[in-house]
């Protein structure tokens, strides 16, 4: 009988050894075929992660499953609205909630009395199976990094590739004929944004390894090239990058370094309570007087700076959204009858705005809640985690960078960049609670 749990415990830890270098390989193959600008990396990064999921499926244990459970109390009625709700806009309906290019066509052709709320239907497929890969990767990343070992080299590895997606940023604009051209600036800043917080996550590991009976080489070994990789993504982010971009990942430092402050300080409620309101009312006060520099539609308020055409055509398209918006993945399908210059397309000026375009106001106003939502169970998960508070901090860090930033620019949208977020948060759900009961 013991031969058989052994045999079997085995057969289900290799199943979840197989998990874990899917979802490493997607990350990587999604991050750097995308960077180098191959057509095919969401497409392998979405298989891995599809694979991932299988092998997880297959290995999981009770104590896995309510390890999942713990880390996803917060709110998993997300992970299934969220893709019902772009299977949703495939279902055809009254014209009434569809797009108004079907109502159109039913005045032109007569015909049509039902429309699918998404106006290109391979588009919104498309977002929809991207959707599916980045749900999955969360929910396979909770289940393997529940290992310390393995939280830690997950860790590194995100740090690593965000690390060198800022290095291309910084090799195109000081020498632009070293990397290829800005079809990867946006994901590179992104990234870079992303890479900054980890990297300062890389530090803090060491140095609480350092202060327990782990090697001392080691420790300063990994500091090093945490403080490498910071640098280069500061670099990045701060130098090469717009001013709105290097603010949202402002936004990100402080708030890792404020969850840093409260633990070492070990400061009382009420203390952290008053130190997280002055924050909060500080991040207001920079938010407001960022977003009224500009005027204009406040999707477009932090945007760089575009011609005059361009802007009036973006913003014929967002006042035409209606609630459902215009499909998921649509957003270069319908901007196309928007643009006045022939055979033209528009491109999109940032996440937010596609995410309005593409999902309406219920989309936008869902994305806003579900990114504080993961806000706030990542920060209290690291303040309530003890010395390994910085896989939920660099989470939260990374989620309040990736609010904001979703209004600078459309870095987000990419697949790589998608997915790499979606494994960020999985790590901070799953070390942001207790190992112990889980076990």
């Amino acid at each position: 009988m013991y031969g058989d749990l052994t045999v079997s415990g085995f057969h289900s830890s290799a199943r979840l050894s197989l998990a874990y270098f899917a979802l490493i390989v997607s990350i990587v193959s999604a991050s750097a075929l995308e960077i180098a600008g191959a057509k095919f990396g969401a497409q392998l990064g979405t298989m891995a992660a599809a694979l991932s999921l299988l092998a997880a499926t297959a290995s999981a244990r009770k104590a896995d499953y309510e390890h999942y459970v713990r880390a996803t109390s917060w709110g998993r009625w997300i992970l299934i609205a969220i893709p019902l709700c772009i299977a949703a806009q495939l279902t055809p309906l009254p014209l009434a909630f569809a797009h108004p290019i079907w109502a159109s066509a039913h005045d032109v052709l007569g015909d049509l009395s039902l429309g699918p709320i998404t106006a290109d239907l391979g588009l919104t497929v498309s977002a929809l199976l991207l959707t599916l890969a980045a749900i999955s990767s969360l929910g396979v990343t909770i289940l393997v990094v529940r290992d310390r070992g393995r939280a830690e080299l997950v860790l590194f590895v995100l740090a690593g590739v965000a690390a060198f997606s800022a290095l291309t940023l910084d090799l195109h604009r000081l020498s632009p004929a070293v990397a290829e051209a800005a079809a990867t600036s946006e994901l590179a800043t992104t990234l870079a944004g992303f890479g900054l917080i980890l990297n300062l996550a890389v530090m803090q590991l060491a140095a609480e390894r350092a202060e327990t009976r782990h090697s001392l080489l080691r420790s300063i070994v990994l500091g090093l090239l945490g403080l490498v990789g910071a640098l280069v993504s500061a670099l990045a982010i701060f130098g090469l990058s717009g001013t709105n971009s290097a603010i949202a990942a402002s936004f990100g430092i402080v708030l890792i370094l404020l969850i840093l402050v409260i633990r070492r300080l070990d400061l009382s409620p009420l203390a952290v309570g008053a130190l997280s309101l002055a924050a909060l009312i500080g991040a207001g006060i920079v938010l407001t007087f960022v977003f009224e520099r500009s005027s204009g539609p406040v999707l477009l308020r932090l945007v760089p700076e575009m011609g005059t055409e361009t802007r009036a055509a973006l913003e014929r398209m967002l006042a035409d959204t209606r609630w459902f918006g215009a499909g998921a993945g649509t957003f270069a399908a319908v901007g196309s009858i928007y643009q006045s210059d022939a055979g033209a397309i528009l491109t999109v000026p940032s996440t937010a705005a596609s995410i309005f375009a593409e999902m309406g106001w219920i989309g936008l106003a869902a994305l806003i809640a579900v990114s504080l939502i993961a806000l706030v169970r990542l920060f209290f998960g690291a303040l309530q985690r003890g010395r390994d508070s910085f896989f939920p901090a660099a989470a939260a860090a990374c989620v309040l960078f990736a609010l904001v930033q979703s209004f600078a620019g459309p870095g987000l949208l990419r697949p790589a960049a998608i997915l790499c977020l979606s494994m960020i948060v999985g790590l901070g759900l799953s070390q942001g609670v207790s190992q112990s009961s889980s076990r």
